[in-house]
């Protein structure tokens, strides 16, 4: 019996004792985080499916996997020979996991989740659809401590404190502001459990999570007060002292009693459904009225202030000499690389810098076929060599002292053929045509979505992943609530927001492309018909200009594309060495 069967069999085996017919894993920790400390990989454990997002449900006669489009390969090359079965969402007659839930547990039929790990709004939708079904949902607490015999602890790493000068506003500004907005909304406490959102409030960044700079917590801010719930020795005494001017903290697991005891019968908790977890909700005693809403901080972290975006433009100024170095080095250097070691040695180029603090999400370098995977991982076994012809898609990213980076290009290795010099205009003009639209104020993301698909479109190639993320700020690379997609949340865009803009294609089997700038809101003038705002690009490195089809291009597009590479060497060449320099002039040419 392999691994991932015995490990199924030791869930089943608890199923069997109390009484449950199917039992949900999603992967994710008590902060509802994206990407989760070793301690809650249990997705990856049970399943040996390592990407970022994807639902379980085992039942005593099957184990099923939910992934998204940007996992269907990964996820079935990883599960393999084991007892899982894919779904693919949004995938044809496919259901998802809620809608095979109600069909496949018969009536009276118990459906087992961990409130530890699910969050409020995810429990109220999964109990509605059962309960039509007469299924019933059961609370079983977390069945992986007792069956993950080497579990890892709960992180409790070290914690710094962000300069305000740095971060923008202090803490004590921050923790007001909520206070203010808190009241406006008639309510007089709001717990928030989200990491980076913590972090940001408290302007203290830690090491939990691999790539995102936050620290296990959770935090209650009252009219008066603030109490942070962590691990209080991971604090120097300096940073005790300075954070018991406004914060008392309690250790982490003491939350939940706390909750329980914290509030008078006239206050009201604000909190957000999509962000908090049912066990966080069910301390707070049911006699306590309540209002549910996005996380106040959340959208004022979204907004960088003026400080905050002029640290980010400093950050990829780096992150743009690391990248011309990086490419400079490639195209001069017989060496033969792989896929681990051209990521190796950007880390390394973008390690030069002081202000460089690691990465802010795991390298993904995926050349020929392992291009058209989406959110591919290089491992030593699969780690492909960079030879013959093909193309690399390179996606990566820094933690800097004043701001976190995420690029990608893609790289022609060898010669290029026709298909590969079309799919790369494609997503060019894509990419070219959102980051110019000018906009009205009041705009969602996903209403501007249809600007980088539809020159792929009217080709009839297409792409499964969002167009554009959010970026924190010396935070986390993933940071909402703004998106672009074609999903229809509506979330304006407003000044100050960072966003990606990274359209692609992907040729399953052959190649894939992506070309990926950031880009953040600015304002772009009023007009009678009202305020307009307009994408200001952050990223600084040339396009693979070997790959244009100049042919595909607009007169319009070519002089954008020169006007990026003029703006590229201006703001890079003077800090390069003279070799790489000569390397940027010749890769900036005009077309």
């Amino acid at each position: 019996m392999s691994g991932v069967a015995q490990r199924l069999e030791m869930v089943r085996n608890i199923m069997r004792e109390q009484r449950v017919d199917a039992w949900i894993v999603n992967g994710s920790d008590p902060h509802v985080s994206e990407y989760v400390a070793p301690r809650w990989n249990t997705r990856s454990w049970l399943s040996g499916f390592t990407g970022s997002a994807g639902t379980i449900v085992v039942t005593l006669d099957k184990a099923l996997l939910w992934v998204d489009s940007r996992y269907y390969i990964q996820g079935a090359q990883q599960i393999a020979g084991t007892p899982f079965e894919l779904m693919k969402l949004d995938a044809p007659s496919v259901p998802d996991h809620v809608q095979w839930l109600a069909s496949n547990i018969p009536a009276n039929g118990v459906v087992g989740i961990d409130g530890l790990t699910m969050t409020v709004s995810a429990t109220k939708a999964l109990a509605s659809t059962l309960s039509k079904k007469e299924i019933a949902l059961k609370y079983t607490g977390d069945w992986f401590d007792s069956i993950w015999k080497d579990r890892p602890a709960v992180p409790s790493g070290s914690v710094n404190q962000m300069d305000s000068a740095v971060a923008g506003f202090s803490a004590e500004a921050k923790l007001q502001k909520i206070r203010q907005s808190c009241s406006e909304l008639g309510c007089t406490h709001t717990i928030v459990s989200s990491l980076d959102d913590i972090a940001w409030i408290l302007n203290l960044r830690g090491s939990d999570i691999p790539y995102n700079p936050v620290f296990l917590g959770y935090l209650l801010i009252g009219g008066q007060d603030a109490v942070l719930f962590t691990n209080p020795d991971r604090f120097t005494a300096q940073l005790k002292a300075d954070l018991s001017q406004y914060v008392v903290v309690r250790e982490y697991h003491d939350v939940h009693q706390y909750l329980g005891s914290a509030f008078s019968e006239t206050d009201v908790v604000y909190y957000s459904p999509d962000k908090t977890t049912v066990r966080i909700r069910e301390s707070i005693p049911a006699s306590i009225a309540l209002v549910e809403g996005r996380d106040i901080s959340t959208t004022l972290k979204a907004r960088k202030s003026p400080v905050e975006i002029e640290g980010m433009r400093r950050a990829h100024v780096l992150d743009g000499i690391a990248m011309v170095k990086l490419l400079a080095k490639v195209s001069r250097n017989s060496e033969t690389y792989n896929e681990l070691t051209i990521a190796e040695l950007l880390v390394a180029c973008r390690k030069e810098h002081e202000e460089y603090l690691g990465p802010s999400f795991s390298p993904i370098a995926g050349f020929g076929a392992h291009g058209a995977l989406a959110h591919y991982s290089a491992t030593v076994d699969s780690s492909a060599v960079l030879e013959g012809n093909n193309l690399l898609v390179l996606d990566t990213g820094g933690q800097y002292k004043t701001g976190t980076t995420d690029i990608t290009r893609t790289l022609l290795f060898g010669e290029a053929t026709e298909q590969m010099r079309k799919d790369y205009t494609l997503v060019l003009k894509g990419n070219l045509s959102l980051a110019a639209q000018r906009f009205p104020a009041g705009t969602n993301g996903y209403q501007l979505d249809v600007l980088a698909r539809q020159f792929l479109w009217q080709t009839g190639y297409n792409y499964g992943h969002g167009t554009g993320h959010g970026l924190g700020f010396c935070l986390n690379v993933h940071e909402g609530p703004q998106n672009i997609s074609t999903k229809p949340i509506a979330v304006p865009l407003e000044v100050g927001m960072v966003i990606s803009d990274e359209p692609g294609v992907y040729r399953e089997g052959l190649h894939g492309v992506r070309i990926e700038n950031l880009v953040v809101v600015q304002h772009a003038g009023t007009t009678e018909f009202g305020e307009f705002l307009a994408f200001d690009v952050l990223t600084l490195c040339p396009f693979e200009r070997r790959l244009v089809d100049t042919n595909l291009l607009t007169e319009a597009e070519r002089q954008m594309v020169d006007a990026y590479h003029g703006w590229v060497y201006s703001e890079l060449s003077d800090k390069l060495s003279q070799d790489d320099a000569a390397w940027l002039r010749e890769a900036t040419l005009p077309l």
